[in-house]
């Protein structure tokens, strides 16, 4: 593509950005000024569904859709990469010289290899669930790693790591993230909390509440109501199971999609089709659900995992080990082909569906329909719902006609089955979307790894994914289906009491460092928990909704977290980013590590010590002053344009 259509393309993505309003940096961040003033979030992924939320019969193209084995990436992953990598190189450059790593020319270094992309670093960002906490403190870590926000360039901050990143993957919580992104046309986290002042995250009223008066929907409740089940009847009249997770996937929608009617024709595989993706200028999405074997309720740490993608939806375990391309995702295939005789299924990979699926375990958000929070009219509706479903499916998303019917015969657990049953990502206690990014034909480096779970008795972490992934990697080498691992690494990790006795999660953490001790290449793992800097981020799971205020400051806490308070909590930080970033490629190309890199490695890396003892009640403290709450006053609060410079007296002054 040439320096014009780039230059298109950045302005598309600009365009999608909603710089209306942004949030005040905090006292301790140098100030930087934009003159970018964009339109409303106009242009999303594409409203492709050939009947809105209901999949339909169409006509299959010349070349049949089939099942591929997971021997390898597929063709269309391949030809991206080809685009993202060398894409990644300019924003990589910029980047790692603006962290200005003592010793070490990175534009040189970049220039030096820029005919061969491989040798160069490759990232990837993984953002957790944890609901409304995972997808606000992941939104604070996403907008601290965007070069398209508001002073994330500066001193000490870490904007261009998205822009330099070839994946980014979510998992509930962290998929509405994720999702909400890339729906609404790979937007910034501004974007989303603004947009003109009518802010596509209006998280005040409640899921059970519907839209807000004055929001970009127009539906009072029980408009909200009736058109939700107006449109999972539709798709139960068509022929195709239902179950809680489609009523819960479009009331996300109404949350997270800036459409009139909560992006009912929204595909996830639309996302491949945007200007931003097309062109390989942004990370590839990825969502992960698990999956639940015939009979059972609880999910166990040997599940087979599946991805969304914005080609397939499919496997790499040595289960089922296959894909199918999501856009023809509900077609009748039997035996990894689609007879002759059969149409193919569009639609049916609604996004807000697909959201819903990695995020099925809020399901039990609505179990208790006698909480006070939740209106009368919300009650009888979620009542009527569970009451056509069995207590022992209620959290599960049917995905009837199975794909993998037939397929894979001698390992699959549901080759046999009529419907494949998915249920939330994070069952499996794997809460971060590790298991995507590990994945040897994939050759990611250094993984960003945003972990807002609910651990403790308190909702904080304390590296119970890490272990649960490490686990899991341990699971054997080959491709059979008692060996999960299937040839993925993951670099040693301690158990979660050590994580708590050494704060290690209180503060970033990398794993992986001495890549000589393993066995296969292994990414470094570089962890970032949830932590209180400027606000208690600790809120629980199930919390239905935030005010403006509290959404705010769990974004601008988040970005503290990513950043370690813009480098004023560690003044080495940002630098150390770029030591992590820079390491295997640099392993890869036999050049010196430069020596303040040897220093934070000594830093920031697990030593490999432990401590197994029961650690005391975790709570804790803050590691920048607090935020002030007052709305008016509170340095962070979204502000427009209008108002910035009488608030920027008013801020000074205090």
């Amino acid at each position: 593509m040439g320096a014009t259509s780039r230059a298109c393309a950045l302005l598309f993505a600009l365009a999608a950005s909603g710089h209306a309003s942004f949030l005040l940096p905090r006292a301790d961040s140098p100030k930087v000024e934009s003159n970018v003033a964009t339109p409303e979030l106009e242009i999303r992924a594409f409203p492709n569904a050939p009947d809105g939320y209901t999949p339909q019969n169409t006509t299959c193209p010349s070349t049949r859709p089939t099942i591929r084995s997971a021997s390898a990436l597929s063709d269309n992953e391949t030809s991206w990469l080809e685009m993202r990598r060398n894409n990644t190189m300019d924003p990589m450059r910029d980047l790692l010289g603006r962290l200005n790593i003592s010793g070490f020319d990175a534009e040189s270094y970049i220039t030096k290899y820029a005919n061969n992309a491989s040798a160069l670093p490759n990232i990837a960002i993984a953002v957790s669930g944890g609901g409304y906490r995972a997808c606000l403190n992941g939104g604070g870590a996403v907008q601290a790693f965007d070069s398209r926000e508001i002073n994330s360039t500066a001193a000490g901050h870490l904007g261009g790591l998205l822009q330099s990143a070839t994946y980014l993957a979510g998992l509930s919580g962290g998929g509405w993230l994720v999702g909400s992104i890339y729906v609404n046309n790979f937007t910034t986290i501004t974007g989303l909390l603004d947009n003109n002042a009518s802010p596509v995250w209006q998280f005040g009223n409640s899921i059970f509440e519907g839209p807000a008066s004055g929001s970009i929907q127009v539906l009072d409740s029980a408009e909200y109501y009736t058109d939700i089940e107006h449109e999972v009847s539709g798709k139960g009249d068509a022929g195709f199971n239902t179950s809680v997770t489609d009523y819960w996937g479009r009331a996300l929608s109404f949350q997270l999609v800036n459409a009139s009617d909560g992006g009912a024709s929204y595909t996830w595989s639309s996302i491949q089709l945007q200007e931003s993706f097309a062109n390989a200028d942004s990370p590839m999405p990825i969502l992960v659900t698990d999956g639940r074997a015939p009979g059972e309720t609880l999910i166990s740490g040997n599940t087979t995992i599946y991805e969304f993608n914005p080609f397939e939806f499919g496997t790499w375990d040595p289960t089922t080990y296959g894909f199918v391309p999501l856009e023809f995702l509900g077609s009748n295939f039997s035996g990894g082909i689609l007879a002759k005789n059969e149409q193919c299924v569009r639609g049916f990979d609604n996004a807000g569906y697909v959201m819903g699926t990695s995020s099925s375990l809020f399901n039990q958000f609505i179990l208790d329909v006698n909480q006070t929070s939740i209106p009368q009219l919300a009650k009888s509706f979620v009542s009527d719902i569970l009451s056509r479903f069995s207590k022992s499916d209620n959290d599960i998303a049917q995905y009837q006609p199975n794909p993998f019917y037939g397929y894979n015969t001698k390992t699959s657990q549901v080759y046999q089955e009529p419907a494949l049953s998915l249920v939330d990502g994070g069952e499996d206690l794997e809460n971060i979307p590790l298991h995507p990014l590990i994945q040897p034909f994939r050759h990611v480096d250094v993984i960003f790894a945003v972990d807002s779970s609910a651990d403790t008795n308190n909702y904080w972490p304390n590296g119970t994914s890490l272990v649960a992934t490490y686990e899991r990697s341990l699971n054997g080498t080959s491709a059979d289906a008692g060996n999960l691992a299937n040839g993925t690494s993951f670099p040693a990790v301690p158990d979660q009491n050590t994580f708590v006795n050494l704060g290690l999660n209180t503060r970033p953490t990398f794993f992986g460092c001495n890549s000589s001790n393993t066995s296969s290449p292994t990414p470094l793992v570089i962890y970032i928990p949830n932590s209180p800097y400027i606000y208690q981020s600790n809120v629980s799971t199930f919390d239905p909704s935030y005010n403006t205020s509290q959404r705010d400051l769990i974004v601008e806490n988040g970005y503290n977290v990513a950043t370690m308070g813009n480098g004023t909590v560690n003044s080495t930080w940002p630098v150390c980013v770029g030591c992590a970033i820079l390491q295997r490629s640099l392993e890869r190309t036999q050049t010196a590590m430069p020596q303040v890199c040897t220093q934070c490695f000594a830093d920031f890396c697990w030593d490999g010590t432990v401590n197994s003892t029961n650690p005391a009640g975790y709570e804790p403290a803050y590691k920048l002053a607090p935020a002030k709450k007052s709305a008016a006053t509170r340095e962070g609060v979204s502000y427009s344009f209008a108002a910035i410079v009488a608030t920027a007296i008013l801020v000074t002054a205090l």
